[in-house]
């Protein structure tokens, strides 16, 4: 992966990563460790769970919305070539 000259893309990056890690390690954690069956613990786990989840989804929407305006399509098909605005790109462009 390339370094990004956005810094809001780069931190939501870290930030994917370091949820995705995270919300790994609240899933894996019961079963190397078991699971308390106290509902006070497993309801703040749920909604740690939740949150996380909520949080990737946000930086996946972020990161998706970025790339979706630096791509061009890859599309073949002439509905899809046709309506493609080719003005901004050139064929000098790498």
């Amino acid at each position: 992966m390339a370094a990004d000259s956005d810094s809001t893309i780069a931190w939501h990056r870290a930030q994917l990563k370091r949820h995705r890690e995270a919300l790994k390690h609240c899933e894996t954690a019961r079963f190397t460790i078991g699971e308390i069956a106290d509902a006070k613990h497993l309801d703040q786990k749920q909604k740690r769970i939740a949150e996380l989840k909520r949080k990737i989804g946000a930086s996946q929407q972020v990161i998706a919305a970025h790339e979706k305006q630096l791509v061009r399509p890859r599309a073949t098909d002439y509905r899809s070539l046709a309506s493609v605005s080719w003005s901004k790109w050139n064929g000098l462009d790498p």
